[in-house]
């Protein structure tokens, strides 16, 4: 088995629509070599933890709706594409992502860390959730078989939130300066939200090289 590591951040639309096209690589390939592992990359990590008026935040980055819908017209584009049911217009908030993260990681110590990424890609981009407040992240939880009430404890402390930050920091340092990241065998950087037929060459290479 090789280690897949993926940089990402469960607010980034780029993120989802990267996971989606690997997740049918994985999925059509079934003798794929990948052990995957997600690991925290905020995309704003000054965001206030009680996050962001949606329209705010998008005239604070792109200097208006104008800006905005320049930015995202290739996410929604790739996004029909990818047949991805992503409401952009209905989000209401920015959370900021850092416990978010803090339930990844959690979930990842029961190896369920690819179930909780996906609901809350979901929660957020379909179901327009915040999903910086902790009764989501806590239905999040028990929707992805985690106990929901450890969960909404231990949101209320501080539990790992400088080790999700200093991850996030080392990641930078290592030269991450977007997501999401795909790092394959800790040594192959593949940048991006690249199609599924990319990633599947890919598994078929790799599968040789193993054999």
């Amino acid at each position: 088995m090789i280690k897949l590591d993926i940089f990402s951040d469960p607010i980034c639309p780029w993120c989802y629509i990267g996971w989606t096209a690997l997740a049918r690589a994985i999925a059509e390939a079934p003798d794929n070599p990948f052990v995957v592992e997600w690991h925290p990359f905020q995309l704003n990590p000054t965001m206030p933890r009680e996050g962001m008026d949606r329209t705010e935040y998008l005239e604070h980055k792109f200097g208006g709706r104008e800006g905005a819908v320049t930015a995202y017209a290739p996410i929604v584009e790739r996004a029909e594409a990818e047949k991805l049911d992503m409401n952009l217009g209905g989000i209401a908030r920015t959370p900021n992502t850092l416990d978010a993260h803090r339930l990844i990681h959690w979930a990842g110590l029961e190896n369920r860390q690819t179930q909780v990424v996906d609901a809350l890609f979901a929660a957020y981009f379909t179901e327009n959730r915040d999903i910086g407040d902790p009764d989501t992240l806590a239905d999040v939880a028990d929707g992805a078989g985690l106990d929901a009430a450890m969960v909404r404890r231990l949101l209320q402390g501080d539990q790992d939130v400088e080790d999700i930050r200093a991850r996030d920091a080392h990641g930078r340092e290592r030269g991450l300066t977007g997501v999401p990241t795909f790092i394959i065998a800790n040594t192959h950087v593949v940048p991006g939200a690249q199609p599924t037929d990319l990633w599947l060459k890919l598994i078929a290479e790799i599968n040789e090289q193993i054999a």
